[in-house]
């Protein structure tokens, strides 16, 4: 029997195993609160030094990964143009506030001196020592003239969206879409020219049968230079930002909502109505306020096609009339300072606020649903 045999029947403890009479564990090993504790363990636990993969201490880096000790530097050029874009940035918003301040403070000494309700007045009598206006007619004027064109503007931009990205093939879609970004291009004087000379004419017969529709909006005051002739103009004018926007929107809509519509047996236009039309709602709706936005502050066609020579304040859009933009342009002359001048400013900070506010409701659109970006 050997040594072992007789150790296990005796219950005497065995010997460590060996190789060659040499001992393979530590005949003394350290205890866990000698190990816990040991300066070499605790100077390991603790150092800053990083980790290495060799036992020297020493490692190779590795291409990309930063510097091995602190935070990575950033390079001056980084630093450089992190600044000029906060810059930038900071200088628009100051922009703003300054415009905004500057018609502030210019409108309302000429506010406080009018004798009639600056909201709700239909007169515009701007004599420093006698100030009777309102800016009611023209906000009438102006957001009539800029529904009209929404009107007319965003079903046949959103047609032509949908056409070009989803029906023509794109030897046929991309000549289209040049074409109507070259609308963009056109200068507003030149709209407001063949407007007033070549367009404005061939309406007659529109504006005549639609004042068969009763009601005050429809009456028939006068047959050229309306509102109605601006709102049209102003539909062609906004019309390459609309298309723009909804093809961009309509062209990211996911392939696989596209596919599975497709494939559940749905035709080309319930696809269109299930799966691209939800998809970019919200881009279109924002594209349509950028488009009211240039709306809202045309002037120069505006000023050209819209007679401002009309009869008194009247609800028919088939009658002349001015916009806030195409007055202050008519009433420059008057600029000479004083509370006169700040009558046409007060007119301006109406359609600053008009404007900011639709641009804002735009931003507010698309932030709530960012899948089109």
């Amino acid at each position: 029997m050997t040594d072992r045999a007789q150790r296990r029947q005796t219950g005497d403890a065995l010997p460590p195993p060996s190789i060659g009479g040499e001992s393979v564990t530590d005949s003394n090993p350290p205890s866990l609160s000698e190990t816990a504790t040991a300066p070499e363990h605790v100077e390991a636990l603790t150092s800053s030094e990083p980790l290495t993969a060799g036992f020297g201490g020493s490692a190779t880096p590795v291409p990309g990964a930063g510097a091995a000790t602190g935070g990575a530097r950033r390079r001056i050029g980084d630093r450089i143009f992190g600044g000029l874009a906060s810059g930038a940035a900071l200088a628009v918003i100051l922009l703003v506030v300054l415009i905004a301040t500057f018609l502030i403070i210019q409108s309302v000494p000429a506010i406080s001196a009018d004798k009639d309700n600056f909201l709700t007045s239909t007169s515009w009598q701007t004599d420093a020592n006698n100030l009777h206006f309102g800016v009611a007619p023209l906000l009438y004027s102006t957001v009539m003239i800029s529904i009209i064109a929404m009107i007319i503007a965003v079903p046949i931009a959103v047609g032509i969206a949908l056409f070009m990205t989803q029906y023509a093939p794109r030897r046929i879609a991309k000549p289209v879409a040049y074409v109507i970004d070259l609308l963009a291009a056109i200068p507003s004087i030149i709209y407001g020219i063949w407007g007033v000379l070549t367009f404005a004419p061939h309406l007659d017969g529109v504006q005549r049968l639609l004042s068969h529709i009763p009601g005050p909006l429809f009456s028939l005051v006068q047959q050229n230079k309306t509102i109605f002739d601006g709102g049209v103009v102003l539909a062609i004018m906004i019309l390459p930002i609309v298309t723009a926007i909804s093809r961009d929107v309509f062209e990211r809509t996911p392939r696989a909502n596209i596919e599975a519509a497709l494939a559940l047996g749905a035709t080309k236009w319930e696809m269109i109505r299930m799966a691209v039309l939800p998809y970019g709602r919200a881009g279109v709706v924002s594209g349509a306020m950028l488009g009211l936005g240039r709306a809202l502050g045309e002037t120069v066609a505006i000023y050209i096609i819209v007679s401002s020579v009309s009869p008194p304040f009247h609800f028919s859009i088939f009658n002349g009339g001015e916009t806030i933009a195409s007055k202050i342009a008519n009433g420059s002359a008057e600029f000479t300072g004083g509370k006169s001048t700040g009558a046409y400013i007060a007119a301006g900070l109406v359609l600053f606020i008009l404007t900011f506010a639709v641009n804002s409701a735009a931003r507010y659109i698309v932030n709530r649903k960012k899948d089109f970006v």
